[in-house]
């Protein structure tokens, strides 16, 4: 079976797709800066899966230690998840995002070549497609991020496609996935941000245990039925899953770029979050009504069609999946792995 090089490996979608690997029967090694997450993540994992991935303590941008891994790992291809994730923070301070995204993945790149190991599959973001013209989202839509991040996320979709393109050795997936929520059902694994959670599940999560007293709710003015966002969210296994499977194809397809969104196809607003999470948990789950948040489009779902055609993958864990298995996680880990 192949060996894979996952960056960003210990981080919350990270890990869980490499436990999908392992399952899968790959051989996995992990390279984490261990900035955003936790070593206790890859053990974690290899207590899911029956075998703890190899993990390089090192950054994306550290040729020296990507040259290391490549060497001692000689990896067939790379799940590249590693780099900055976070909207507000991107909105804030833009230098950081472009600076960091963009250079991590060009000194990747360089030392997958360096090595001979021309496949990789990149952890984009619907992100790049900004505020929709038309819903569901197809790929072919028009990519008009609306903050820093997206933008970053769609530039390192650009620079995949034109080292493919220069060299028909080199095969890319690129995963436009949207809302990632839930944790693996062992409650062993799950979502665990630094600091402040910028993103839904994670910080209603954290009021569930009392790290925070209510949600800022950002916007109820929105044009939808309730007046809050709606966004298409998924399953983290079911997303673990399409990984596997954008690798697979990768394995018959060289010369090629593909592009897939990675989603239900359903939107879901941050009121029925709310409620889906109460009934999860038992808690209140109160909330304070805000205004909106710079960056934030108002609805945003996935056209899953393409996944399903190329790659027979397609999302199947509901919403009420996807809040059993997060608090399944969080409810024992409240102070997830920095209180272990």
């Amino acid at each position: 079976m192949a060996t894979v090089l996952v960056t960003g490996g210990a981080g919350y979608i990270g890990s869980h797709t490499c436990v999908a690997l392992l399952e899968a029967g790959y051989e996995v090694a992990v390279l984490d800066s261990l900035a955003n997450s936790s070593a206790a993540a890859i053990d974690s994992v290899g207590e899911i899966a029956g075998r703890r991935p190899r993990l390089y303590v090192a950054d994306c941008r550290d040729e020296p230690a990507l040259d290391k891994a490549m060497a001692e790992v000689r990896p067939d291809a790379v799940l590249h998840f590693a780099g900055l994730k976070s909207v507000p923070e991107s909105v804030a301070d833009p230098i950081r995002y472009y600076r960091h995204n963009l250079e991590s993945t060009a000194v990747l790149m360089a030392a997958m070549e360096r090595a001979g190991v021309r496949r990789i599959v990149f952890s984009s973001s619907a992100t790049v497609y900004g505020e929709p013209d038309l819903l569901p989202v197809p790929e072919t839509a028009a990519t008009r991020p609306a903050n820093p991040y997206g933008s970053t996320k769609l530039m390192i979709e650009q620079m995949i496609a034109d080292v493919v393109r220069a060299d028909s050795r080199w095969s890319a997936a690129l995963l436009r996935y949207f809302n990632p929520v839930g944790a693996h059902p062992s409650g062993l694994i799950g979502e665990d941000p630094e600091g402040v959670p910028g993103n839904l599940m994670p910080y209603l999560l954290q009021v569930a245990v009392g790290r925070h007293p209510h949600l800022p709710l950002y916007g109820t003015d929105y044009p939808t039925p309730d007046g809050t966002a709606l966004r298409d969210y998924i399953h983290v296994m079911d997303l673990a899953d399409g990984h596997l499977a954008a690798l697979k194809h990768l394995e018959t397809s060289p010369g090629q770029t593909h592009t897939y969104n990675l989603g239900t196809g359903q939107g879901v607003s941050v009121l029925e979050v709310v409620a889906a999470l109460r009934g999860a948990t038992g808690h209140p789950l109160p909330y304070e009504e805000l205004d909106r948040r710079p960056g934030d489009v108002p609805e945003l779902w996935a056209d899953p069609g393409q996944a399903l055609r190329e790659l027979g993958w397609s999302a199947s864990r509901t919403l009420a999946d996807m809040c059993r298995d997060a608090w399944a996680w969080q409810s024992t880990h409240p102070q997830g792995f920095r209180g272990d």
